[in-house]
């Protein structure tokens, strides 16, 4: 509590981290509504986010019902799943920035031998926040798969049985018997990738910096240049203060 109450109180304040603060009052909430890069920051971030949950989701589900199979090495395939959710991020932003880099990256170079369009990922201010976007679900898949698949564990079996008996596929009782039977695991984790995608900054900071032209700053990393960069730590609090309470705001949205 004491960081957070101070966060809210610095706020407040006309703060460089170097000197004591002065009183601004609400100056610091003002500023932030006529403030074009921390628009276009929650932009960059609404967008990230409408694509991140539902991928991650989606494919979070088909990878847990896939790894819901009693086959030999099964369990070398849900520890495979498993390893990004494991593995460094600052790791997995520079293997990524290596795999999509433009002039020598393994991606760009299958595809021109392929024939097909080649992509400038990071470096490209059109592509790179989707480039952000496909390094964080590869990175979060395996989190969701793991929570799907306990639910999926958690179903009783009869209750397969039962629909199949009447005549539904195996295919058609995991779509309407053992999806609807997740949705307390699916209400988890659209809050969970949600409250991660709005605090989006490792990967960011992993990889483009926030670049190119700004193309992939979004609003946490932009709070960190504000507080450590250019040393406005009142301004950044405010950022934090506003951003603290829309994540509230949603997660009660969604729990409800």
């Amino acid at each position: 509590l004491i960081p957070v109450v101070w966060s809210v109180v610095l706020s407040f304040q006309h703060n460089d981290l170097q000197t004591p603060g002065q009183w601004a009052g609400l100056d610091n909430y003002r500023e932030l509504i006529h403030d074009p890069v921390l628009m276009d920051s929650v932009r960059h971030t609404l967008v990230y986010t409408v694509l991140f949950v539902p991928i991650t989701l989606v494919l979070s589900l088909l990878a847990a019902a896939a790894l819901n199979r009693r086959i030999h090495g099964i369990t070398v395939y849900r520890l495979a799943v498993f390893i990004p959710v494991v593995t460094s991020t600052i790791a997995t932003g520079v293997i990524f920035t290596w795999l999509l880099n433009p002039d020598y990256g393994l991606v760009d170079a299958t595809l021109a031998k392929l024939g097909l369009p080649t992509f400038g990922f990071f470096a490209s201010p059109d592509s790179a926040l989707y480039a952000v976007v496909i390094m964080t679900v590869w990175g979060w898949v395996g989190f969701g798969a793991l929570i799907y698949l306990a639910g999926l564990q958690g179903i009783p079996g009869e209750l397969i049985e039962a629909a199949q008996i009447d005549g539904c596929s195996k295919s058609g009782a995991f779509w309407r018997v053992q999806v609807p039977l997740l949705r307390p695991v699916t209400g988890f984790l659209v809050v969970w990738l949600t409250i991660n995608s709005l605090q989006l900054f490792d990967e960011v900071y992993a990889t483009t910096k926030g670049g190119p032209l700004h193309a992939t700053t979004v609003v946490v990393y932009y709070l960190y240049q504000q507080a450590f960069q250019f040393f406005h730590a009142g301004y950044a609090a405010a950022i934090a203060t506003v951003l603290f309470v829309v994540i509230v705001l949603i997660t009660v949205v969604q729990l409800r």
